[in-house]
């Protein structure tokens, strides 16, 4: 009985002009979305191998030179894009695609999309993600507001009853033949995805765990707003009233409570200023060792404590150029200056991710959003383990660059060059991001409220259909 009435309720939406619109329109714009970010995506890889290719290269053709020059001299650490940023492109476009790594200074991240567009940028892109976190729960909406009150509307409540089905069935019958369409329009996308992902090359390992468990998340969010839909149709007395109440819903869980709940936690747990946060940072580091600076009270302490240390009088019995030396434990200061100021950043940001979880509790779709970007590593954690892997990278570098300096020359030693073997000899950033244990364990809280909204709206279609069951009696008494 439920499979021929979700197959009659399929067969009824098909024979609307308003669903048959509504669907055809829905998927011109993911084939649409899909398109526009493969041809994103392929250019971006290709820009992003050239300069890689052309980063690596000039380095290694520096000239011979001080192995400090060279630190400041510099060069790039490239954020690599994934397969799945094809689906979600995150915060990719606001966050940056390269770090600039120099000697002393912990740079963020620049070359950022969204600053090459135009006015017009701020209304959105046509991305899957917008498509199926926005529009497909309108399609729901479209679809589902009126099951249950065009039943009393239309006088077919007795011929239901008769049948001997109950309101719970009834409404698990009309659950399946709205999620039908939704289950079909979603596999089409992913499936496409997946084609046009397998043919970009050097994308990376496309990983169809990942690839699965997004699109789990995804039709858990459906079968939410389809509970959600079918709760409102039961208790409503009109279709009318239904759809306006469903696209309140809409508006609340989609649009208001992201934007309420970021300015919430801007408001509560504030970012510094950018103005602030680099005086912050250069007032720890006047506050000790500077490399460059001999003449400073904490590089005459410095000198005095490696002169004890190496039981010599004077930095010339050294076996080792102390200017090298200095240079790299002024280094070692300003990276535990910049680790201090970052670590209260990442904190601030942790603190927000908290506001934001406590939100999800109101609206399905921020814990949605946030897995969907986690999944595709393109969310704001993805960004601070690559901006953190480059650093470390960065200290590596300097680190092996002053001590070739410090080892391979003596005190007052400048003119020392080393030749193109160290550059070549330095190895290349590489960057892993991070699996999927470590992506479920971060975003453990949005999964824990996803499931609850699941269950929680399960359970409430099942209360409110027994009102519904009230109203088929009322209405056979008649």
């Amino acid at each position: 009985m439920i499979r021929k009435i979700a197959l009659k309720e399929f067969k009824e939406n098909l024979r609307e002009g308003r669903f048959t619109v509504s669907v055809v329109i829905v998927s011109v714009l993911l084939i649409m979305g899909v398109w526009l970010s493969y041809n994103y995506l392929t250019s971006v890889q290709k820009q992003h191998a050239e300069a890689k290719e052309n980063a690596r290269n000039v380095w290694e053709s520096q000239d011979e030179k001080n192995p400090h020059s060279a630190a400041h001299y510099g060069t790039y650490a490239f954020k690599p894009k994934y397969p799945l940023s094809l689906i979600d492109p995150g915060v990719d476009k606001f966050s940056g695609i390269s770090i600039f790594l120099e000697a002393h200074k912990r740079n963020e991240a620049q070359y950022m999309a969204a600053s090459d567009q135009t006015g017009l940028a701020r209304f959105g892109d046509l991305t899957p993600d917008f498509i199926m976190l926005f529009i497909i729960p309108l399609l729901i909406i479209l679809t589902g507001y009126n099951a249950f009150t065009r039943e009393i509307e239309q006088g077919t409540l007795k011929l239901l009853k008769s049948q001997g089905i109950s309101s719970w069935k009834l409404a698990l019958a009309k659950w399946a033949g709205i999620f039908l369409p939704v289950l079909i329009i979603t596999t089409v996308l992913f499936v496409i995805a997946s084609i046009l992902l397998m043919n970009i090359k050097d994308f990376g390992e496309l990983n169809f765990g990942v690839l699965s468990l997004m699109f789990l998340v995804y039709l858990v969010y459906y079968a939410i707003f389809i509970n959600i839909t079918l709760m409102i149709s039961a208790v409503s007395k009109q279709s009318g009233i239904s759809l306006v109440s469903l696209l309140a819903i809409w508006i609340i869980a989609c649009l208001a409570m992201p934007k309420a709940s970021s300015n919430l936690a801007d408001t509560v747990y504030p970012y510094p200023s950018r103005q602030a946060f680099a005086a912050d940072i250069d007032k720890d580091k006047k506050a000790g060792l500077d490399g460059h600076n001999p003449w400073s009270q904490a590089a005459k302490d410095f000198e005095r404590e490696t002169l004890e240390k190496y039981g010599v009088d004077s930095l010339s019995q050294l076996h080792f150029n102390f200017d090298g030396y200095r240079m790299q434990r002024g280094e070692e200061h300003e990276a535990q200056v910049y680790f201090k100021h970052y670590a209260e950043l990442k904190n601030t940001f942790r603190n927000q991710s908290r506001i934001y979880q406590a939100s999800a509790v109101a609206s399905p779709f921020l814990p949605v959003r946030f897995l969907s970007m986690a999944l595709a590593r393109t969310d704001y954690s993805a960004h601070w383990d690559f901006a953190d892997a480059a650093e470390n990278y960065r200290l590596s570098l300097i680190d092996t660059l002053n001590m070739n300096f410090a080892i391979n020359s003596s005190y007052g030693d400048w003119a020392y060059k080393a030749d193109r073997s160290l550059w070549k000899n330095v190895p290349d950033f590489e960057y892993d991001s991070p699996s999927l244990g470590d992506i479920i364990d971060r975003n453990w809280t949005n999964v824990l409220i996803l499931g609850l909204w699941f269950l929680a709206s399960f359970a409430g279609l099942k209360i409110l259909t027994q009102r519904y069951e009230k109203e088929i009696k009322l209405h056979q008494s008649i």
